[in-house]
């Protein structure tokens, strides 16, 4: 049974006959609004005046069906999209599609998702992940990720509808709809329902601290934005000024909408830093608490993640104890301290990495930082980690933000060695935190992961490409494609000719992923880490899980270390070597408890 909260309340409401449709929008700074339907050959239209609620909303009940279009008149300036829109097949600037999401054939009623000890995270792009660039493509690709890797949840990057056709996500405007070009809802709902009868739950990647500008007519409706706080996008999104509450709702059945609508597993929310809410409830605190809510109701396990890089703990804190209670966070310092130790990288926020005991910290704790000076902000960075199980820590060696924002976009098979990247991959699957993978590492793909656009504004073209060159000024990245052209994004896409049953990476990453479900997921989530000397070389030792280890991995830095000298070390002694690659960068092993 759904509570009146698990009710998404906005938007186009089909009735039970789908003859009639009830629009409600929240638009306190109109003093009249109108639907107009979009009808061919009307040289005339007409505009149906919508009755002014409490609060500021606005509604009205006209006949209409699933598959009509329209847009909103606010006080007599140019037709815009719903708010709301769930559908804008002419683009952000086009009309709403009325969509019936009671229409769609679900066989899924058996799956209930998963813990978040089970998730083997897998992240892609759906513009370039496959040829098609579509929810379909990445339907054919869901046996690959079952049966040829192991991994367990989907991550798609932000759906949201954005200007044109290429874009990483992070630039939606509309958020309650679906890119088109990407196969819009109906897509959508095909991949999530596929991958649940698979046995794969998929989370969204959504963006509630900023939305981009090209499309984005929210300001016409209310006071979306606030200059009280500042992001790096402009005027923070209004989580704690006047008139907050309808944008606050606003967000909250957006969260619910993806859930409730599109059947998703979990949110992944985009970089939680830049959302300032000094409310009593904090608005993460408040879409929790209501996700949850419904995930009980509705008998299903869902998580919500954030994406932060202050390494602060009041995310995954009960909220009884002044947290927002997340079920996880990204802990970016594992990432940062393997990747500036194996590339040599002490550029921006690398600069305060590069030391072995980093990396052991980090598997021993979740992060480095907590509360310790940070060169590259110039003050304290992080809290005490010691109330976040390791599991609440999603960690990587690779994801968008980590390749894509580099000026070229070079993934770790360009700037390591094989034996850096598959040491890298097996402290990442055998750690006791969650992993996540990003789409072609487990192959080595050789493309890069460029920052491409579509705007069709001169001014905002212009703005992005002066952005993505001063943004590298600290990197000394002298060249920097342009994001708007084409050949930026055609650079981008996976080449699939790359994976074949020889591909030795691939092998690894799907033995690392059997010993991760054997050993570590149904284990402590603890570990052990020590460091070592062996002859002149520094060594790193993780065993798994803590109380009763069943798994070591030893990384020898830089390398290499024969199997002789590893195997007779104490530690190791009598283990039995499962995996082995070594190079003049790096040896890497993982054993078993004899």
């Amino acid at each position: 049974m759904e509570t009146l909260q698990s009710v998404v309340k906005l938007g186009a409401r089909l009735s039970d006959n789908g003859t009639h449709c009830e629009f409600r929008v929240w638009a306190p700074s109109a003093a009249r609004l109108a639907v107009r339907f979009v009808r061919g050959g009307e040289s005339d239209p007409t505009d149906f005046q919508m009755t002014r609620e409490e609060s500021g909303y606005f509604s009205t009940s006209l006949e209409a069906s699933a598959g009509d279009r329209y847009f909103y008149i606010v006080d007599h300036n140019k037709p815009v999209p719903d708010p709301v829109s769930c559908y804008l097949p002419e683009g952000v600037h086009g009309p709403t599609e009325i969509l019936d999401h009671a229409n769609f054939p679900w066989t899924d009623a058996n799956w209930s998702g998963l813990d978040l000890r089970d998730y083997i995270i897998y992240e892609v792009h759906v513009g370039t992940f496959t040829p098609e660039g579509t929810f379909d493509g990445i339907i054919k690709k869901l046996s690959y990720l079952k049966d040829d890797l192991g991994v367990t949840v989907l991550e798609v990057m932000p759906v949201a509808a954005f200007p044109g056709n290429r874009n990483w996500g992070y630039d939606g405007v509309s958020p309650y709809s679906v890119q088109a070009s990407y196969g819009g809802p109906a897509g959508l709902k095909r991949l999530i329902n596929a991958a649940h009868e698979m046995g794969i739950a998929v989370m969204l990647d959504v963006v509630y601290n900023h939305l981009g500008n090209e499309g984005n007519y929210l300001r016409m409706f209310g006071p979306y934005f606030t200059d009280k706080h500042k992001t790096p996008w402009g005027d923070a999104v209004n989580y704690d000024s006047e008139g907050c509450a309808g944008v606050r709702d606003y967000i909250v059945q957006n969260a619910l909408h993806w859930i409730r609508n599109y059947h998703l597993d979990g949110l992944r929310l985009d970089a939680v830093q830049t959302i300032h809410d000094d409310s009593p409830q904090h608005i993460l605190a408040e879409i929790q608490s209501e996700v949850q809510s419904f995930a009980r109701e509705s008998g299903r396990r869902i998580c919500v993640i954030a994406e932060s890089d202050e390494n602060d703990v009041r995310l995954v804190r009960p909220p009884n104890l002044g947290g927002f209670g997340l079920n996880a966070m990204w802990s970016d310092d594992f990432h940062h301290a393997v990747h500036a130790l194996f590339t040599g990288e002490r550029e921006g926020y690398y600069q305060d990495f590069g030391d072995v005991q980093q990396i052991a910290h980090a598997l021993r704790e979740g992060y480095v930082f907590q509360g310790e000076h940070f060169q590259f902000w110039g003050g304290p960075r992080g809290t005490s980690a010691q109330e976040v199980p390791l599991a609440a820590n999603v960690i990587c060696m690779q994801n968008h933000d980590q390749v894509g924002n580099r000026a070229n976009g070079e993934r770790l098979a360009a700037l390591t060695s094989p034996a850096q990247r598959k040491a890298a991959a097996a402290l990442m699957l055998l750690a006791p935190h969650t992993p996540l993978l990003f789409m072609g590492e487990e192959y080595d793909e050789a493309a890069p992961f460029q920052f491409f656009t579509s705007y069709g504004d001169p001014q905002i073209i212009q703005a992005v490409r002066s952005g993505r060159r001063e943004e590298f000024k600290q990197f000394r990245w002298d060249e920097v494609p342009d994001p708007q052209d084409p050949a930026t994004f055609e650079r981008s896409r996976l080449n699939w000719n790359l994976v074949t049953p020889d591909s030795e990476t691939l092998k690894w990453y799907r033995a690392l992923i059997e010993l991760r479900k054997k050993f570590v997921i149904p284990g402590e989530r603890r570990c052990q880490v020590k460091i070592v000397k062996v002859k002149g070389s520094e060594v790193l030792i993780m065993k798994v899980p803590a109380a009763d280890a069943k798994l070591a991995v030893m990384v020898s830095f830089p390398g290499p270390q024969s199997s002789a000298d590893v195997d007779g070390m104490q530690d190791l002694k009598n283990w039995n070597k499962l995996l082995f690659a070594a190079d003049q960068r790096c040896a890497v092993a993982v054993y078993a408890a004899p």
